[in-house]
């Protein structure tokens, strides 16, 4: 049963509703095109939860009908069907609070944003090189399955085909909230192709996940930047050798240097450079915030830090592990071809289920 105070919020959050239907109906909001439209995106915004609130007290209905029926009912067989009936409503029920609660949480600001990864092969040499390139044609398939955009900012390669840092920028609906939870070290175990002795090698590449910031959320005054051109390297033939395309930009307080030589042009190197800049200096400011009050960086299931092992690929055994979670697949060449949702869904209940405990334990403590 959900709490008091719940119920109470619940019910207030459909009497707006109701209301809002009424004025949506009315001929002077009708034609007061702001109103109109400002009404549409409130009823939007609680619709679902409405929707579910009127689902769990139909099912609280009828869960009290059941069992005033096994109380009741004299005929052996038709009180056995009711508790069985009472049992498959005690399951709905529950799912339904559960999603109820969820819908309650507050939102994260920056779920349906676009993000700008970072992926920096760790320990092992070469072999974290290969590893860091994996995961990244790991991200291009999962990004590419859900039908968004990739974007290279600037990337570090190797001769075998390695990344020492890659860092590329994921647009699409939702690609945050999807995404953020990969942020922190991934490690593999494996035979490296540079191993001769066969023998198993565990190397690992950190990965950042950083919400791409607008311009007016991220203020950032033109004196404190140092803007420097340089000739880009790696493939683009002659072009690359002759024209400072590349460019690279050090936010002078923070210390942040960002570059970019991915683009022809320095105005779209620049560009890139700058959406990099602003993505690592909402994160500099918060965790800034965040130390002043002494806060854990962040209440989600082991994202935001880098130095936090998250998952294990093994190659012998065909098994991926997230740690935060303690589960495993045995889908290794699937996951590393961008099949990420089985974990993805599982980390965002596991983010949910701990944000509602942490949620409705303060409700508790304060009715």
């Amino acid at each position: 049963m959900l709490q008091k105070l719940v119920i109470d919020k619940l019910e207030e959050i459909e009497k707006r509703f109701e209301e809002i239907e009424g004025l949506l109906a009315k001929e002077d909001v009708i034609s007061d095109f702001n109103k109109y439209q400002s009404l549409l995106k409130e009823r939007a915004k609680i619709e679902e939860i409405v929707d579910k609130f009127r689902e769990y007290k139909r099912l609280l209905k009828e869960k009290e009908d059941l069992e005033e029926m096994v109380k009741e009912e004299q005929d052996e067989d038709l009180r056995s069907l009711a508790e069985t009936e009472l049992e498959d409503i005690q399951e709905k029920l529950e799912k339904v609070e559960f999603e109820l609660k969820a819908l309650l949480l507050p939102k994260d600001p920056n779920d349906e944003k676009n993000i700008i990864m970072e992926i920096r092969a760790g320990t092992g040499g070469e072999e974290a090189a290969l590893f860091a390139a994996d995961l990244f044609r790991m991200y291009l398939g999962y990004a590419q399955k859900k039908g968004w955009k990739v974007e290279i900012v600037s990337s570090n390669p190797t001769g075998l085909g390695g990344f020492k840092e890659i860092i590329f920028i994921v647009e699409g609906k939702g690609a945050y909230s999807r995404l953020k939870f990969e942020s922190g070290v991934h490690r593999v175990q494996r035979v490296p192709i540079t191993e001769s002795s066969g023998r198993i090698h565990t190397s690992t590449a950190t990965v950042a996940v950083l919400p791409e910031m607008e311009e007016i959320e991220v203020e950032i005054d033109p004196k404190d930047l140092r803007i420097e051109t340089f000739r880009s390297g790696g493939a683009g033939g002659q072009h690359v050798n002759k024209t400072e395309s590349g460019v690279r930009i050090t936010h002078i307080p923070s210390g942040i240097v960002v570059q970019c030589q991915d683009e022809r042009s320095q105005h779209q190197n620049r560009e890139k450079a700058m959406k990099v800049l602003r993505a690592r200096l909402y994160e500099y400011y918060q965790r800034e915030k965040e130390n002043e009050i002494a806060s854990q960086r962040r209440q989600q299931v082991g994202t935001g830090e880098r130095s936090e092992k998250i998952r294990t690929y093994n190659f012998p055994q065909r098994r991926v592990t997230d740690h935060r979670i303690n589960y495993s697949s045995f889908q290794l060449e699937e996951v590393l071809s961008g099949e990420l949702d089985e974990f993805i869904d599982r980390l965002i209940l596991a983010e949910k289920e701990e944000q509602i405990k942490k949620l409705f334990e303060e409700v508790g403590a304060t009715s």
